[in-house]
């Protein structure tokens, strides 16, 4: 049963969340790459490319205590339903800053993984892929309001008007005490506020870099090095810069 749910988009400091709150406590932490990397999961999500499929949750979440990034920020308004007492976090950003990490996304997942000769290990994700490549459009489609082909960079005005628009919809429709608005960059403090926990002492919160994560994994299965995605990030992640988290969109 999912006790906090993550609302925000991708690209909003979602490993860093993942990793902070199987940190609180709060884990197992479902991620996109837990989709990418476990070909039973990936069959568990695949049928919510139909609007008219109803999930049972449960299930889809089975072994998680939370959820953020897509696919399951995409359904946040239904796992707000399905468990009322969990806790909701919004995890925003620069929408101009946001757009670029997406183009990242874009060009170091779907596109690289379809443009570039693969290395057998990387016969389960791109399975993966496939297997909910129809559910994935449809958030693009109805997330971003897209209709350019899958692996093609979205138009940036639409995007961010999307972004922007999805922001206000998720805090006009929760009450503000199950609702966290939440910039990583602010570190621990309003995140175990919200949550009920303690501060973890003398630990800095966990500033990963989305786009690295994502580059590397890659990276590693092009090299035949493992034989999925990491559900976790790889070693020294913590990418700092002066003023705060650094979003590389490079």
């Amino acid at each position: 049963m999912l006790t906090v749910i993550g609302a925000g988009f991708p690209r909003t400091g979602t490993s860093s969340m993942k990793a902070a709150l199987e940190r609180l406590g709060f884990g197992p932490c479902h991620h996109m790459f837990d989709v990418g990397s476990d070909r039973d999961r990936a069959l568990r999500w695949a049928p919510l490319a139909d609007r008219d499929v109803v999930p049972d949750w449960d299930a889809v979440f089975e072994g998680f205590r939370s959820a953020v990034d897509w696919p399951a920020s995409f359904f946040w308004r239904e796992l707000a339903a399905a468990y009322p007492e969990a806790k909701v976090v919004l995890t925003v950003r620069d929408p101009s800053a946001w757009f670029a990490s997406m183009r990242t996304l874009i060009a170091n997942g779907p596109a690289r993984l379809q443009a570039e000769r693969l290395a057998p290990e990387m016969a389960g994700l791109v399975q993966n892929m496939q297997t909910t490549r129809p559910l994935l459009e449809r958030m693009i489609r109805e997330g971003l309001g897209s209709d350019r082909p899958f692996g093609e960079v979205p138009d940036e005005k639409d995007s961010i008007a999307a972004f922007e628009r999805h922001a206000a919809t998720v805090k006009e429709s929760l009450p503000p005490e199950r609702l966290l608005v939440f910039d990583v960059r602010e570190g621990w403090e309003p995140l175990c506020r919200f949550l009920g926990v303690h501060v973890p002492a003398g630990e800095p919160f966990p500033h990963l870099n989305d786009s690295k994560v994502m580059q590397q994994s890659i990276d590693r299965l092009m090299q035949g090095r493992t034989s999925g995605f990491r559900s976790t990030p790889p070693p020294d992640p913590f990418e700092r810069a002066s003023g705060g988290l650094r979003y590389s969109a490079s």
